[in-house]
């Protein structure tokens, strides 16, 4: 989805964060190996900005700090922060979060997704879409949309 004039030309672009070395640990069937925030980072890591092409995390969008798991509660909440305080995209970022989080966790989990507070002039309303499962379920069915999300979300190159 590209815009003729961009909210934000110039964003700021971060480094990424180096590949999380696997242990024999994690890769022993054996071993209880519990979700943890670098875990659901690294999934949704590599989504990419509707307007950019660039990571949610070149972006700093999103960032290991800002992810809660608890394994014993099922439960994950992400905080993202739009690249700036009136971004448009903030829904459909956060329903790209959302998505992408949904298709690779089990079904045991609950996943929350917000904008990081004090980070945008309408996080209240954009949490409000985010948690609302109905209007969720409603945008998903919008077959343009779910189109731009299933772009972002897929790890090819977009031109």
């Amino acid at each position: 989805m590209r815009l003729e004039q961009l909210e934000n030309q110039n964003p700021n672009v971060y480094n990424k964060t180096t590949d999380r070395l696997i242990t024999a640990e994690e890769e022993n069937d054996d071993v209880v190996d519990e979700f943890d925030s670098r875990e659901i980072f690294d999934l949704i890591r590599n989504i990419t900005d509707p307007e950019h092409p660039l990571t949610l995390e070149q972006l700093h969008v999103v960032q290991e700090s800002l992810i809660q798991v608890d394994n014993a509660n099922n439960s994950i909440f992400v905080n993202f922060t739009p690249t700036i305080p009136h971004c448009s995209m903030a829904t459909l970022i956060g329903l790209s979060i959302r998505v992408k989080l949904l298709r690779c966790l089990p079904a045991r989990f609950k996943v929350r997704v917000e904008v990081t507070k004090g980070t945008h002039n309408a996080e209240n309303s954009v949490n409000k879409q985010l948690a609302d499962k109905e209007r969720v379920a409603a945008a998903l069915e919008n077959p343009h949309l779910i189109q731009v999300i299933n772009q972002c979300i897929s790890n090819r190159k977009r031109g």
